[in-house]
């Protein structure tokens, strides 16, 4: 019992991205840009060495597109992205706007099984490259050598035992992992800008290698064109940048002024942090081609995935490069910090709320055992290799950021921005294409993807039809005209409902309906009655607030509501009436005529079917005192 008290502790829900967004007592944006740039700057780690593998003495004029594109294109995406999803939800909530109902929700689960492809495998690769790192330390003991696997669940583990533990820790560590991790990666590159120009000898010869190789500067231009999709593991940090938008400190309440403070404090991240990453890039690109041998590159060379830690070691000593190393270990497995909040935003968010996840889904500790799990079973199933999980993170970075840059584009289309939205098509263009490459140089990375998105999906449909018939109404509001038609309709301690379709509203379909209920029913013939209406709004939604209104049409009192399905919205209001007046309603409905499996698939899909039969279920489940339960008479 402690243990389940433990998991649901409201105090630990605080510190979680609060799903309404108002969290006033978030953090500094540069403090959230630490907790984005884990991921991000952590691919300093290996970006260099991927570089060169590439793209060979044309790293630098490949890297320069890659800081074109961050800054000529993620950039101004992300920065709109910010804008249209101010509570960290990202492309997907804008895309979920820009197409409602089901389609809108189909397209935001293959979303998410993208999102949860990019951001798990940044915690297992993030934290694989760490253990390799550990491993290829000259200090390291002998013993820990063919021990990458348990290595790698432990730093997963204990990742999930801090964000058991509290938020608070996670953005503290993350500062100060981050300003250390720059700063060495400052001064190695400082030491190797100033070995090049003491001595330019690498200079000359990296330029008689790249003229003699590519003679022509557009053959060279052409060359770093097609070889620049396989660096774009150095645009990692768009999507939790904008994911973590919550933790921003803003004013309580989801004022303008609030919300518009968040979106300026997320701005600044993500300018600052690709103006910092794009310098980093460039210049750890530049000494790593020119001061490292070739061979050293390539698989089982002294740098391979270690660029700037190789040249740590060899230029400013092994003391320094153990130092380096260790910095480097903890922002990688650091780095899945960014990622798991990531997911913790964006779950609460979306399946809960489509009925497709149990309530629990908002909590965070067991969200977070849960995402620890699945990692664990990733880890072990990949047998801890960065390679192998290398095409699934970068098609799950990449669609999401080619579904940014598509939705923003629509969205400034209809807002009737034609320059703006030709801007985003062009960015589209650039996103789709390199995710395209991305695709067919490494297919294996979609294929992963597959998995999470069918996993998803299944998982949503089953919860789905396991929740269908819970109470799904966030709230009910009688207006005061429902109350003067509740009271005026009462007779000792009953009320007498008619369920009506909103379809045809003429005074004899009304007069129909009541001598059918008091024919089939035996009403008796003077019995007030009062007919109730429930529009369907939108009906691949999972629950809403319903406000009921009061009419008076052709003489007959009726009740009214919008709610995604008719009957938990009949069920929730005569609970509601029950528990605002003391009066217990009967409720009056007809048989149809239809097949029960396809009313059940119309309930769950389409909020109708067998009105009678599935509201008496929702009764059932939601009161199981019969003596409190509202009647439910068929006929």
């Amino acid at each position: 019992m402690r243990f389940f008290t433990w998991l649901q502790d409201a105090e630990a829900g605080r510190e979680h991205p609060d799903p309404a967004g108002a969290h006033p007592s978030g953090h500094s944006w540069w403090q959230v840009m630490c907790l984005s740039g884990l991921d991000y700057f952590s691919t300093l780690g290996y970006q260099p060495a991927i570089a060169v593998l590439a793209a060979g003495a044309l790293a630098p004029l490949a890297t320069l597109m890659l800081v074109a594109l961050t800054l000529g294109a993620a950039v101004p995406v992300y920065r709109r992205v910010a804008a249209e999803s101010p509570h960290g939800q990202g492309s997907i909530a804008i895309l979920e706007h820009l197409l409602p109902h089901w389609r809108g929700k189909a397209f935001v689960l293959v979303l998410l099984g993208f999102a949860a492809t990019d951001f798990m495998i940044t915690i297992t690769l993030s934290a694989a490259d760490a253990s390799a790192h550990i491993l290829e330390n000259p200090f390291v003991p002998e013993w820990f050598h063919g021990q990458r696997i348990p290595i790698t669940l432990l730093l997963i583990l204990l990742l999930g035992a801090l964000f058991l533990r509290g938020f608070h820790e996670v953005i503290g560590l993350a500062v100060g992992i981050v300003v250390v991790y720059l700063s060495l990666n400052l001064v190695v590159i400082a030491v190797a800008v100033a070995s090049l120009i003491s001595n330019p000898a690498p200079v000359d010869h990296w330029w008689l290698n790249l003229t003699a190789t590519h003679s022509h500067p557009w053959m060279m231009f052409a060359v770093a064109l097609v070889v620049f999709p396989k660096l774009a593991l150095g645009l990692s940090g768009f999507e939790t940048g904008v994911a973590v938008m919550p933790q921003i400190r803003n004013a309580a309440g989801e004022s303008e002024a609030s919300v518009r403070a968040r979106i300026t404090g997320t701005r600044k991240l993500l300018v600052t942090s690709a103006l910092t990453m794009s310098l980093f890039l460039v210049f750890s690109s530049v000494v790593t081609t020119l001061l490292i041998p070739s061979p050293e590159f390539q698989p089982g060379g002294a740098a391979n995935g270690r660029a700037l830690s190789f040249l740590a070691h060899g230029m400013l000593g092994d003391g320094f490069g153990s130092a380096y190393d260790l910095s480097t270990i903890l922002i990688l497995w650091f780095a899945g910090a960014s990622a798991l909040t990531g997911m913790l935003n964006l779950i609460p968010r979306y399946l809960p709320r489509y009925g497709m996840a149990p309530e629990w889904a908002r909590a965070l500790r067991p969200l977070v055992l849960v995402l620890m799990g699945i990692a664990v079973v990733i880890t072990v199933l990949f047998e801890a290799s960065v390679d192998a999980q290398g095409a699934a993170y970068a098609t799950g970075m990449l669609v999401l950021m080619a579904s940014a840059s598509v939705s923003v584009a629509i969205s400034a289309r209809r807002r009737g921005r034609r320059w703006r939205a030709a801007g985003f098509w062009s960015v589209s263009g650039v996103f789709l294409y390199t995710t395209g490459a991305n695709v067919v140089e490494r297919p294996e990375g979609i294929r992963i993807a597959g998995f999470f998105i069918a996993g998803i999906v299944v998982v949503s449909l089953v919860s789905r039809f396991r929740r269908s018939t819970e109470l799904r109404a966030t709230s009910v509001v009688l207006d005061l005209a429902a109350l003067e038609i509740i009271a005026s309709a009462s007779r000792g301690s009953m009320m007498r409902i008619i369920a009506h379709e909103p379809v045809r509203f003429s005074a004899a379909r009304y007069r129909h309906k009541l001598e059918h209920a008091k024919m089939a029913s035996h009403l008796p013939a003077d019995a007030p009655v009062v007919f109730i209406e429930i529009k369907v709004s939108d009906y691949s939604d999972f629950a809403q607030d319903i406000n009921v209104h009061g009419i008076i049409r052709h003489g007959y009192k009726i009740l009214q509501a919008e709610a995604p399905a008719v009957p938990t919205a009949i069920a929730a209001i005569s609970l509601k009436i029950r528990d605002e007046t003391g009066i217990l309603p009967h409720i009056y409905f007809r048989w149809t005529e239809e097949d029960p499996i396809l009313n059940l698939l119309r309930f769950v899909f389409l909020g109708q079917g067998e009105i009678a039969l599935l509201t008496r279920e929702v009764l059932r489940e939601a009161e199981p005192r019969i003596s409190r339960r509202p009647w439910v008479h068929v006929g």
